[in-house]
């Protein structure tokens, strides 16, 4: 039996998974998702498939600046979303 892992960030945000209020996403047989947030990811899908990496670094980076961080703060964590797992290509 294979263990799925948990992440403390959403997968595809960086969102801490802990301040999601819904507890993290749904997959299709409703489900918590253990690797996306509530607002990336609901009943097994992206809620914005087609969105670029870049457009959601865009999303994120006013996110945080719409909750009051400062600005080096939105820089901090819009330079991690490269590393997230929906971001990484398959190529070496």
């Amino acid at each position: 039996m294979a263990q799925q892992k948990s992440y403390k960030n959403c997968q595809s945000c960086g969102m801490p998974l802990s301040k999601d209020p819904q507890g993290g996403g749904t997959e299709a047989d409703g489900s918590k998702s253990t690797k996306y947030c509530s607002h990336c990811y609901q009943h097994g899908k992206f809620t914005l498939p087609d969105i670029t990496m870049e457009q959601m670094q865009e999303r994120v980076r006013g996110k945080i600046k719409e909750i009051g961080l400062p600005g080096f703060m939105a820089g901090f964590f819009v330079r991690g979303i490269p590393k997230l797992e929906r971001w990484r290509t398959s190529t070496p």
